[in-house]
C-alpha cells in the first residue's frame, strides 16, 4: 500500500517525567473508561501505534485502603510505559494521600485527575463534573495532588467538561486555576455534564478554551466526536488544540489509534480491517483478559460487552451475534469467530458514534450544591471501590 505524505500536523506533547521528558508523538491519548481501559484493551491499543494510554479511573479512597481491585486496576500492562493512572477524589486529603502513596511506592509515572464524569453516582457525591462549580474545593483538591506529586517528578493533568449545563459553565475559570496550580495539561471533552454523550460536542468551547489558556502556555487537549484519523485531525484544524483524548471512538476499534497515527503523521493511508482481521483482534483480546482477570469465566463474561462493538457495521447473521454475548470459554469463542465470513470494513457505519449514546437529563448533584460556588464543601467522601 502507497501513502502520500503532507506535512505533520502536530509537535509532540511533552510529558516530563522523574526520569525526563517523554514525547508523546503524535500526541493522541487513551481517553480514560471504567470497565474498559484495563491492561488488556490499553495493550491492544498501545499496539497500534504511539499514545499515552490512561487506566480506567480509580478512587483515591479506595487506592489509599488498599482494595486489592483497585491495585490491580493500576498495574501496568506487559512493557507499559509510561504509567498512566486516572485519580478521582472529592477530599483535598485523601488526594494528597493517594498521590504520596503512588510516589513513594513508584506505582506510577503519570497522573490525570477525574472531573469530567456526568454519572449519578459520581456527581450525586459532588464528584466527577459537579466538582469545579465548587472552585474553591476544585483548587484545593487540584493543589493537593500537583504538591504531592512533586517531589517524585510525577506530572499531574486533568480532564473535564464544560459545566454542569448550559447555565453553569466551568471549564474555563477551573482550567486557568489548574494551569495556575502547575498541571500538564487540560482536557476538554466538549460537552455538559447534562448532555451525557448526546448529539454533537462543541468544538468551539474548545478553542475558546486554547485561547484562554494561551498565555499560561499550558497546552489543551480535545475530547469529543473522534471516530477516525480525519476526525482527530479536523479538530485540531478547527481548535488549535495541541492533541486529543480518544474514548468512545476506540470501542471495538483500538486500530484507531493506527488511523490517527497515520493522519496525523501526514499519510492519506487508512486502517480499515477486514472482518478475519477484526476477528483476530477479538480473539486476543480474549487471551489478554483471561490473563489478566487469572479466571477464564470472568475473562469471558467481562469480553461479552465488547462484542456489538466489534461485529457493528458487519454482516453477521441474528443467532450469530446472540451467541457472541453468550461466550463461556475461549475455545467456544474461538469456534462462534470461525464462523464469520470475510468482508470489507463498513466504514458507513463503523465510524458513527458508538458506546453510551445516554440523552441528556438533568443533573444528579448533593442538595443545595448550585447555592454558592465558593462554598469550601464538606460531602460524602467517595465510594471505597473503583471502576465501573
Amino acid at each position: 500500500m502507497v501513502s502520500a505524505t503532507t506535512t505533520r500536523l502536530l509537535k509532540p506533547l511533552t510529558l516530563p517525567l522523574a526520569s525526563g521528558d517523554h514525547l508523546i508523538d503524535p500526541p493522541v491519548v487513551l481517553a480514560p473508561m471504567a470497565g474498559i481501559t484495563n491492561a488488556p484493551f490499553r495493550m491492544l491499543c498501545r499496539e497500534q501505534g504511539a499514545g499515552l494510554f490512561v487506566s480506567e479511573m480509580v478512587t483515591a479512597r479506595a487506592l489509599i485502603e488498599r482494595r486489592p481491585e483497585t491495585l490491580r486496576m493500576i498495574e501496568p500492562g506487559k512493557g507499559e510505559w509510561p504509567r498512566s493512572v486516572q485519580l478521582y477524589s472529592v477530599d483535598p486529603h485523601t488526594m494528597r494521600a493517594a498521590v504520596t502513596m503512588l510516589g513513594k511506592e513508584n506505582l506510577v509515572d503519570h497522573i490525570d485527575m477525574n472531573f469530567g464524569c456526568p454519572v449519578p453516582k459520581v456527581t450525586r457525591k459532588g464528584g466527577g463534573a459537579a466538582l469545579p462549580y465548587k472552585r474553591n474545593l476544585f483548587s484545593a483538591i487540584v493543589g493537593a495532588a500537583v504538591e504531592a506529586a512533586k517531589p517524585f517528578g510525577i506530572p499531574v493533568t486533568v480532564k473535564m467538561r464544560i459545566g454542569i449545563d448550559s447555565d453553569h459553565h466551568t471549564y474555563l475559570e477551573a482550567a486557568k486555576s489548574a494551569a495556575d496550580l502547575g498541571v500538564t495539561w487540560v482536557a476538554l471533552h466538549a460537552r455538559t455534564a447534562e448532555q451525557m454523550y448526546e448529539g454533537k460536542s462543541d468544538w468551539s468551547a474548545i478553542t475558546r478554551l486554547v485561547d484562554h489558556l494561551k498565555p499560561s502556555g499550558v497546552p489543551v487537549l480535545g475530547n469529543g466526536d473522534i471516530w477516525s484519523g480525519a476526525d482527530g485531525v479536523e479538530m485540531v484544524r478547527q481548535t488549535g488544540c495541541a492533541g486529543v483524548v480518544v474514548g468512545r471512538g476506540c470501542l471495538g476499534r483500538p486500530w484507531l489509534f493506527s488511523d490517527l497515527v497515520n493522519a496525523f503523521n501526514g499519510g492519506t493511508e487508512r486502517t480499515l480491517p477486514t472482518l478475519h482481521q477484526v476477528r483476530e483482534v477479538m480473539f486476543r483480546h480474549g487471551e489478554l483478559i483471561v490473563d489478566y482477570f487469572e479466571s477464564e469465566d470472568r475473562g469471558c463474561r467481562d469480553l461479552r460487552k465488547h462484542m456489538a462493538w466489534y461485529l457493528k457495521g458487519f454482516r453477521v447473521h441474528r443467532e450469530l451475534r446472540r451467541e457472541f454475548g453468550l461466550i463461556e470459554s475461549l475455545a467456544h469463542f474461538r469456534k462462534l469467530l470461525d464462523q464469520l465470513n470475510d468482508q470489507p470494513y463498513p466504514i458507513e457505519v463503523g465510524e458513527k458514534p458508538r458506546g453510551r449514546t445516554s440523552h441528556g437529563r438533568p443533573v444528579t448533584l448533593p442538595d443545595r450544591w448550585l447555592d454558592d460556588p465558593n462554598e469550601m464543601a464538606a460531602i460524602e467522601l467517595e465510594d471505597a471501590f473503583s471502576g465501573g
